[in-house]
């Protein structure tokens, strides 16, 4: 019966979100509210707490809200600046072929717009830029989703990775460099069955082009350019997997992604790889009425900004980042001061009895910041294009921190329920066992579903991760499956969820001027979410199988 209780804020925010349409910035605080009053009603939870760990939690949440903010404002103030349609600039003759193009923008392109910022930008960056390259409006909305996938578990600098090892850290042993060990172990499996997975989404994604807009409507004619996704999924793969397992979550899309995109362009205007039969869409005359724009939709603007200077904020990004966090692996000094060197309460336990510590000097929302603020003398903006670049960052991240905010803090209650009734299991632990119970060891099939739920609901990895991570970790150890490899299924289903959340369609639909078709592009991308949720059960599975158990030490003992 308490894990019925227990359950009832997710519930009513699921029916709130997919039944109403609610948005997560409204649902979530209800059911924050929700979980409160369950709390204190049949756990016994005493205010005093439900408002320490709600206010712990708002804090949790900020040092999110700070690395969103950050890459946010580079990505925008290399807009106002002009750099970013510079950049636009590069993908004008390097392949007439449409299959080519969608695979350069919309997966490589794609992957370092989400390695860099994320949370929706991607399509709302490369579909219009498919747009121009002469996509019909709604392959590209549906190209920009579909390959938004394989990078989002490491979307702005890491973020979902990072909230998902955030969340579930105090369950961990409270040794640092244990911890880190499972962090790095999250983020190795987090990538994993998403790299297996990047040949299979990149195959159906140019094949569902080519059968829904093509001339002759073949899925076939995804044959040719097989070859040239092979190139580039596995040349992506190979640095993806490498920064996963060495550095850590915070560069494994935007550094792939970047050098990968040099390397292809330049072999491609090379020949290498690329059909010689030309496959285009046909004239603009003959495409369905339902593909085009039903509103105008504005063309890039026009830069003629150098490209290494448009590009050489997020190259002086990359360094910090690989500076700071390899050279903390191999004990660097300088580096552990950075990351030891915190601003909160210490263990003064001023939040009504609890603590919150914030190593700001290791967050790359203040490195995003840094360059964010150099960037606007470098690229000598005037003030109105700074004012707008902050102001646009601010409307962009506001219903994310009100979903944040709230979604940590309710994940926080659900934790800590039985703070001050230690007799009884908590809500999280509840709902984990109910869970647990009905799918035993078949859990494995179920997590990743999860994860794709928490997308949907609410257009987020990060939200999604910040929902369920917990419980997820807490189901993994009740039926005795590897923690990391269960949470990693949740990360892997919250990415795949992207191509199909209502947020994301909606945004999509927006920026190519398609309103009207968000249902057929949740149709369209359905089959390959539902493949790529597959195929990373079927990794982890083998996984399992073999008896592997990542960081298993790591993992506190209940």
């Amino acid at each position: 019966m308490l894990a019925i209780i227990a359950f009832i804020p997710i519930i009513v925010t699921v029916v709130l979100m997919v039944a109403f349409n609610w948005p997560a910035k409204r649902a979530l605080p209800l059911a924050w509210l929700l979980s409160i009053i369950i709390a204190i009603a049949a756990w016994k939870m005493s205010v005093t707490h439900a408002i320490g760990y709600t206010l712990t939690g708002f804090l949790g949440a900020f040092e999110v809200l700070v690395i969103i903010f950050g890459a946010i404002l580079i990505m925008n103030t290399l807009s106002r600046s002009g750099a970013m349609s510079a950049i636009n600039r590069m993908f004008t003759g390097i392949s007439p072929d449409a299959r080519i193009q969608a695979v350069i923008v919309g997966f490589i392109f794609g992957a370092f717009i989400e390695g860099a910022a994320g949370f929706g930008t991607p399509a709302a960056l490369c579909a219009p830029l498919l747009i121009s390259l002469g996509f019909p409006p709604l392959a590209a909305a549906i190209i920009a989703l579909e390959f938004n996938s394989v990078p989002v578990c490491f979307g702005a600098v890491g973020t979902p990775t990072n909230t998902a090892f955030t969340t579930v850290q105090s369950a961990l042993v409270q040794d640092t460099a244990a911890q880190d060990t499972w962090k790095m172990a999250l983020t190795k499996w987090s990538a994993i069955p998403m790299a297996v997975g990047s040949f299979m989404i990149l195959i159906v994604g140019v094949g569902l082009m080519c059968k829904i807009f093509g001339k002759d409507k073949k899925f076939s004619d995804v044959g040719p350019v097989i070859p040239f996704i092979i190139y580039v999924a596995v040349l992506f793969d190979a640095m993806y997997l490498l920064i996963a397992s060495v550095i850590g979550p915070e560069l494994t899309s935007l550094v792939p992604a970047v050098i990968t995109l040099f390397i292809v362009m330049f072999t491609t205007k090379k020949g290498f790889l690329v059909p010689k039969k030309v496959w285009t869409f046909e004239e603009k005359e003959k495409w369905d009425k339902s593909w085009v724009s039903t509103t105008e939709v504005a063309a890039p603007k026009t830069s003629d900004m150098p490209l290494l200077k448009a590009w050489l904020p997020y190259f002086i990004i990359a360094i910090l980042l690989v500076l700071t966090r390899v050279t903390q692996k191999f004990g660097a000094g300088w580096s552990s001061a950075m990351k030891s060197f915190t601003i909160g309460t210490g263990e003064s336990h001023v939040i009504l009895g609890l603590d919150w510590n914030y190593a700001i000097l290791w967050s790359p929302g203040i490195i995003f910041i840094v360059v964010a603020l150099i960037t606007i003398g470098l690229h000598q903006m005037n003030g109105e294009a700074v004012k707008g670049a902050f102001s646009d960052t601010f409307n962009m991240i506001k219903g994310a921190a009100v979903a944040l905010l709230f979604g940590v803090a309710m994940v926080n209650i659900f934790r800590y329920t039985n703070f001050d009734n230690p007799a009884m299991n908590s809500m999280l632990v509840e709902m984990a066992t109910a869970l647990a119970n009905i799918f035993q060891k078949a859990y494995v099939i179920i997590a990743p579903l999860i994860g794709v739920l928490g997308s949907f609901m609410s257009g987020s990895n990060t939200v999604s991760n910040t929902l369920f991570s917990s419980l997820q970790f807490q189901a993994a150890q009740l039926v005795g499956l590897p923690t990391v490899l269960i949470v990693a299924l949740q990360n892997n289903g919250g990415a795949i969820g992207n191509m199909v959340c209502v947020n994301n369609v909606v945004s999509a639909t927006a920026t190519t001027g398609t309103i009207g078709n968000e249902g057929r592009i949740i149709r369209t991308n359905f089959l390959p979410c539902i493949l790529y949720c597959a195929l990373v059960i079927v990794v982890v599975f083998i996984a399992i199988q073999a008896g592997l158990d990542p960081a298993a030490a790591s993992v506190a003992a209940q």
